[in-house]
């Protein structure tokens, strides 16, 4: 597993490809992170790299969470230095929102440490996680696409139900997996091998082609894809040198 970032979905827009193709596009906000922890597998049972995202308050952050990302002045703390005891380093930022571990090697991460886009630099594809929009309590065809029941006599109030759902007899239950009415939508998804258009260094800017789930607004993590087999060259990455862009501007 590669080391990824928590990002923000910005919205979705279309963009042209250098030969006039065009596609549609997801814009995210990813990072910066800094690295809040280094866990172990000689003080924590297994290696791996703690980053966050998204500054919170002071004033409605717990002490636990202040705590965790700056020293803070305590009785422990005055009495485990005076015993002797290392006291494990802090990334010395803000509260963060969201917290995040990535089970990578942690040779080259260092605490304190601000994650950006470069991380992607030579990524093709990548594989999104985020929540779905909630849907509430629904009904099997807004829910399953079903087709509902005859709109002609001799059915009576029941048009939009599901049917019968037994079994007779034999197993006298109702299979599990049974296609029902249900919560909808408000469920982690994972988007698997999406293909990065384009990556804006200097804004943190990551563009995907097709849809990633959620409404706008809405925090998102991004790893590098374990797609199998390995992605084909990506035709629809926009090349642009930092030479036009300078130009541009």
């Amino acid at each position: 597993m590669s080391i990824g970032l928590l990002g923000t979905k910005v919205g979705m827009t279309q963009l042209y490809t250098n030969s006039g193709e065009v596609i549609p596009v997801t814009v995210i906000q990813a990072g910066p992170c800094p690295v809040l922890q280094l866990k172990s597998v000689e003080k924590d049972g297994y290696e791996a790299v703690q980053i966050g995202y998204g500054e919170k308050k002071r004033s409605r952050a717990s002490r636990s969470e202040r705590g965790h990302v700056a020293k803070l002045e305590s009785k422990r703390q005055k009495t485990n230095t005076a015993a002797g005891l290392e006291t494990l380093p802090k990334a010395d930022c803000e509260p963060v929102k969201q917290v995040r571990e990535f089970r990578v090697p942690t040779n080259s991460y260092q605490v304190g440490q601000i994650l950006t886009v470069d991380v992607f630099v030579n990524v093709l594809s990548v594989d999104v996680t985020s929540r779905t929009k909630g849907r509430g309590y629904s009904g099997v065809i807004k829910r399953h696409n079903f087709g509902g029941q005859r709109a002609s006599h001799g059915v009576k109030k029941c048009h939009r139900h599901l049917g019968s759902t037994g079994c007779s007899a034999y197993p006298s239950r109702t299979p599990k997996g049974k296609r029902m009415p249900g919560q909808y939508g408000n469920t982690n998804v994972t988007i698997r091998n999406q293909k990065v258009v384009y990556i804006d260094y200097d804004k943190n800017l990551l563009i995907l082609r097709g849809a990633v789930p959620g409404p706008n607004g809405i925090t998102v993590s991004i790893t590098p894809t374990n797609y199998l087999p390995a992605p084909k060259a990506n035709k629809w990455k926009i090349e642009v040198k930092k030479e036009e862009i300078a130009a541009v501007e």
